[in-house]
Parts: C-alpha cells; sequence; structure tokens
C-alpha cells in the first residue's frame, strides 16, 4: 500500500479562493478590506521569507497587508508603542509579531505577545484566546494548528470517535491542537519528550500529529497500518535541503495518508493566516467570528 498525498499547495489554494471570495463580499459589506500588519524586528532572513509570503498571500486574498520593519536594536518600549498604535488603528484587523524576537526582546516575548488586542491576535497567542480555546469558545487560533484541522476536515479524514496521537507539546501546535481535535470528539493523547514507551503509544492512532523538530523521528515501527500521518516538522538537514519529523517514505508505505515536507502544512499555515485575520475583521465590527452570509 502507497499513501495518498495530501498536498499542502492543493488544499491550501481552495482555502485562500474561499477566503478571498469572503474578503471580498467583507469589503463591498463594510466599505474596507480586512487589514493585517505584520511586524519584523531585524534581518533574520528565514523571518524575511515568511514576512514576503504572508504578503503574497494576502495580495491573492484580497486583504490589505501592512509591512513594519524596525531595527534589530528597538527598544521593548519603542516595540510596545508601535503595538499600542495598530491596536488603535481600526483599519488594522489582524497583528502578527515574526518571531523569533532578537535576544534583548525574547526574554520578554510573553509579555510583548500579550499587548497585542486579543480581537486582533491572529497568531492565537494571547492569553486570553489560549483559554477561550481550551474551553470551546470560539476564538482565533494558532495558525498551524489551525491548518492541520483544516487538513483533516478538507480531506475527508473522520475525527470523531476515532484515536489521535500527537508528539510533541508545544504552545504552538500540539497543546492547541490537542483542544481543536477534542471539540471535534476525537480521543485525544499529548506525547513529549518524557512519555515512557512511545511506539506503543503512536501505533494506537488512527491520526498520528508529529511536531517534535527532529528529522524523521517518526519510523513505520511507530505506525498503525492505514493511519493519517500528519508532519508538521521543518528541519533543515543541509543549504537546500527540507525533512520533516517523518521518515517519508518507509511511512507512506504503511500509512493511508500522509502530508509532505516541503509542500505540506506550511503552506496551510499561511492560509489559515488569512482565515484568521477575516475572522478577526468580523469579530471586530460583528462580534461574530463569520459575519459574511455563505
Amino acid at each position: 500500500m502507497t499513501a495518498k498525498i495530501l498536498s499542502g499547495k492543493e488544499f491550501a489554494t481552495q482555502f485562500k479562493q474561499t477566503v478571498c471570495q469572503k474578503a471580498h463580499l467583507f469589503e463591498k459589506k463594510y466599505g474596507l478590506k480586512p487589514g493585517l500588519a505584520v511586524i519584523i524586528v531585524g534581518k533574520d532572513p528565514a523571518s524575511a521569507i515568511y514576512v514576503r509570503n504572508k504578503h503574497r498571500a494576502c495580495a491573492e486574498t484580497n486583504i490589505r497587508s501592512q509591512i513594519i520593519e524596525l531595527d534589530e536594536s528597538v527598544s521593548k518600549k519603542e516595540l510596545l508603542a508601535v503595538i499600542d498604535s495598530l491596536n488603535k488603528n481600526q483599519a488594522v484587523h489582524g497583528i502578527l509579531l515574526q518571531l523569533p524576537l532578537p535576544k534583548h526582546l525574547a526574554k520578554d516575548g510573553s509579555e510583548i505577545l500579550s499587548r497585542i488586542d486579543p480581537l486582533k491576535d491572529v497568531d492565537g497567542f494571547h492569553p486570553l484566546n489560549v483559554g477561550r480555546l481550551s474551553l470551546g469558545e470560539d476564538c482565533l487560533v494558532p495558525c498551524t494548528a489551525l491548518g492541520c484541522l483544516r487538513l483533516l476536515e478538507a480531506a475527508k479524514i473522520p475525527l470523531e470517535g476515532k484515536r489521535a496521537v500527537i508528539v510533541g507539546r508545544s504552545n504552538i501546535v500540539g497543546k492547541p491542537l490537542f483542544h481543536l481535535l477534542l471539540q471535534k470528539n476525537a480521543t485525544v493523547t499529548i506525547c513529549h519528550s518524557r512519555t515512557e514507551n512511545l511506539p506503543s503509544i503512536t501505533k494506537t492512532a488512527d491520526i498520528l500529529i508529529a511536531a517534535v523538530g527532529k528529522p524523521h523521528f517518526i519510523t513505520s515501527a511507530m505506525v498503525k497500518e492505514k493511519a493519517a500521518v500528519i508532519d508538521v516538522g521543518i528541519n533543515r538537514i543541509a543549504p537546500k535541503k527540507l525533512v520533516g519529523d517523518v521518515a517519508f517514505e518507509q511511512v507512506a508505505k504503511k500509512a493511508a495518508f500522509i502530508t509532505p515536507v516541503p509542500g505540506g502544512i506550511g503552506l496551510l499555515t499561511i492560509a489559515s493566516l488569512m482565515e484568521n485575520t477575516l475572522k478577526a475583521a468580523c469579530l471586530q465590527i460583528t462580534k461574530r467570528g463569520d459575519c459574511i452570509e455563505n
């Protein structure tokens, strides 16, 4: 058996088309485009690429994009002042602070991220959004976790009653995805570096999500026959070679579905950011997450 490859490009294109249609309806109805402001501090090459990709996605989805470039030496006070200004700007519906921050700011990262208005927190990192997600309330959700859920739904992979295992407990992927899958009535287990006898747990998974940041960590011996395997990891093992957390070639012979790296969840993360920006605009105008009639 060879797994069906779940193309991030294919699904991301579909999601962005839907967002674009709704963003045009939003503009027609309310007289302005949904607006996203991205703050980038310093000249990190990888961050610059990510920001350009987000800017391009905004152009594709009728979302107004603003990039604010700050010098690496910017003070915390100055950065907070920029965030405060964007919080007050009614034309800006979403604020994203590109990570990582320079060392002198990283130590205060939680405080800085918490300064973003929860209704404009398109990364879903604000404590209020984290709390709302854990309670099953409507909120802005971390984009990579949302992208994983959207992919599973679009691929029509059953969730209700199924056993899902997440390997990795980060605040960006593992923990929010735990809550998202639980809300879909999956039976969810989250594993981490202190989990004992990990393969005995991963082999029970109908849906296995790898988000540990270790190249080829998940092998075929850790995967249940005909499982859906979602690889969130992006690991650079050579100047021009990226691989995931899953040993793709061997696992693809055992699983029913698998995502590639590159070309998988990373593209859905950006598509989910567009969805979150539109949702944030709706929340600010109508207090509802979807203010556009389908």
